[in-house]
């Protein structure tokens, strides 16, 4: 353990917040000290919920640890009880109330209460949130399917003739990455197959739902993370197959179409064939990816350097699409999740680069400026690195904030989420070649920051200084350009000139930083004081060798 500023994952136990609020009629007792009490906060400020999350704490205290903190647990299960009337309660314990042993779930179990008690052993301090979510998941699934179990060997009966082919879509949860609206996309991809939605879990599922997965056909494993253990139980003890493809990018999603239909029985080529560009109607595909991402006006993005971080099932996607359909170069690779690590491992070997397996945000900080990407996809707080770095950034993984739930739809998931994925992505290097060109001609005396706006003459004549009374032709005034503070370095550290400086923020701000270590290093290797215009080009021609 390791005191940190910032952390990927909670603990396993806000894993298990995360399945308890995502469904219905499940209750969520946590044995926990005062100050583990922030549910309300994670659910209600960053997913914007309308209602607060379904969970009771014991919230002991440092004088309860003279007494036995076990009734507490005890007088916690009984009161929520009676006061949610679950049909389904979860009892586990927070990292602090794992120390004092309490044991809260066997004693909930021993209460006897006339519902199915789900007792979870989350130990805090070797596993994370992710792992939380997915073992609370397999638990509460295990538990409600427990007496639905056949004997082994028993064969799975055959569709009845004339049904349609029924999956469940499992692993879609709040505080997941545009869980709800990646279901919605993927319901209408289903709908169009012929395909119908049994159930969807656990986002919102009741026991009552849980109780109904076997009828499917197939599972879909949308989200691995949380749902891969339980969609592998069902088909050892079902007989119940699942998806491996995830359905994101148009390549994707085209693989997952025929994946499903493999497992239903049913024929995708109508659909598929719909998505080849020359076929009749192609104008009005379910995708406009494929076309703007060979567009003229995407050229200039071909072989952009691109840096991705996030849980694996995104990382590894995102990389697909900014290689074989963004023309991108994969310059790095990386999760957080280290149960995924040999899949992201594998998937790195597909770009010649290392994986990068890391659950500490300085590491990848420094993997991101070895890099020297032009556009960073990531978590929340690689947005925050890529910001310190001056580099394009957009989020594909949680963790997230407020800013990645948007009010409107927008999956990531099917052919409308290639749609979203292509804005995402494209508009931070669009606005980044903005920037660039802005800062290129900041000193020009139509662009510098003091001159009137072009395209609007009154405006630029009102900013025309005034003619001398006598004057008969007074000469045009030269706007002062205002020169940037010199950079201040330490004793013994090379200073950079102001017509230095200014040179050095012509290039672009995605190579700019390590111009800038280049030339500092090659002012100190030949002991110059002051970093000129020619210390630059100086240095640039030293390391272009």
């Amino acid at each position: 353990m390791q005191l940190t500023l910032w952390t990927y994952e909670g603990p396993p136990h806000v894993g298990a917040m995360r399945i308890a609020t995502s469904m219905r009629d499940v209750h969520y007792v946590l044995h926990a000290p005062q100050g583990d009490t922030y549910a309300d906060l994670l659910f209600t400020m960053i997913e914007r919920q309308d209602r607060r999350p379904p969970v009771t704490y014991t919230t002991f205290q440092a004088r309860d640890l003279g007494g036995s903190t076990a009734d507490l647990v005890k007088t916690a299960v009984a009161e929520a009880y009676e006061r949610f009337k679950p049909k389904a309660l979860l009892v586990g314990e927070s990292c602090t109330a794992e120390l004092i042993q309490d044991q809260s779930g066997s004693l909930a179990c021993g209460m006897n209460l006339p519902i199915p008690v789900i007792p979870l052993e989350l130990p805090s301090y070797s596993k994370k949130e992710n792992w939380g979510a997915a073992e609370t998941f397999y638990h509460v699934v295990r538990a409600l399917l427990a007496d639905q179990v056949p004997a082994p060997g028993t064969p799975r009966p055959a569709r009845a003739d004339g049904r349609r082919p029924r999956a469940n879509l499992l692993g879609p949860t709040v505080l997941g990455f545009r869980c709800r609206d990646d279901v919605q996309e993927i319901r209408r991809l289903l709908d169009l197959l012929g395909i119908d939605v049994n159930v969807i879990a656990p986002l919102g599922a009741s026991p009552d739902d849980i109780r109904r997965l076997p009828e499917a056909d197939f599972n879909i494993d949308l989200y691995p993370e949380v749902s891969r253990t339980t969609a592998s139980w069902l088909q050892r003890n079902f007989g119940m197959p699942a998806t491996r493809v995830i359905p994101m990018g148009v390549g994707a999603t085209r693989d997952f179409i025929a994946e499903v239909a493999q497992l239903a029985g049913v024929d995708a080529s109508a659909l598929l064939a719909s998505e080849q560009p020359g076929v009749a109607g192609f104008s009005s595909s379910l995708s406009r990816m494929p076309w703007y991402a060979r567009s003229v006006d995407s050229t200039y993005l071909t072989g952009k350097r691109v840096f991705i971080f996030g849980d694996a099932t995104h990382a590894i996607a995102a990389a697909r699409i900014a290689k074989e359909e963004m023309g991108f170069t994969v310059v790095g690779l990386g999760t957080y999740s280290r149960e995924f690590a040999r899949d992201v491992r594998d998937a790195a070997k597909l770009y010649d680069v290392e994986a990068l397996i890391s659950d500490d945000y300085l590491e990848v900080e420094q993997a991101i400026g070895a890099a020297a990407p032009e556009l960073v996809l990531g978590t929340q707080m690689e947005r925050h690195i890529a910001k310190r770095l001056g580099v394009a950034c957009a989020v594909i993984s949680i963790p997230i904030h407020v800013q990645d739930v948007p009010a409107r739809y927008s999956p990531v998931y099917g052919f409308e989420g290639a749609n979203v994925i292509f804005d995402t992505w494209v508009h931070p290097l669009v606005m980044g070649l903005e920037e660039h060109l802005l800062q290129m001609f900041r000193d020009d005396f139509e662009f510098h920051d003091d001159a009137a706006a072009s395209h609007l003459p009154a405006v630029a004549r009102d900013a025309r200084p005034a003619a001398a009374p006598d004057a008969v032709a007074a000469e045009p005034v030269a706007t002062a350009v205002a020169t940037p503070e010199p950079v201040i370095a330490a004793a013994g550290e090379p200073t950079w000139s102001e017509d230095g400086e200014r040179e050095l923020k012509k290039i672009p701000f995605f190579v700019r930083g390590k111009a800038k270590r280049n030339t500092e290093a090659f002012a100190r290797e030949h002991g110059l004081a002051t970093i000129t215009v020619e210390t630059l080009y100086d240095a640039k021609a030293h390391y272009g060798r």
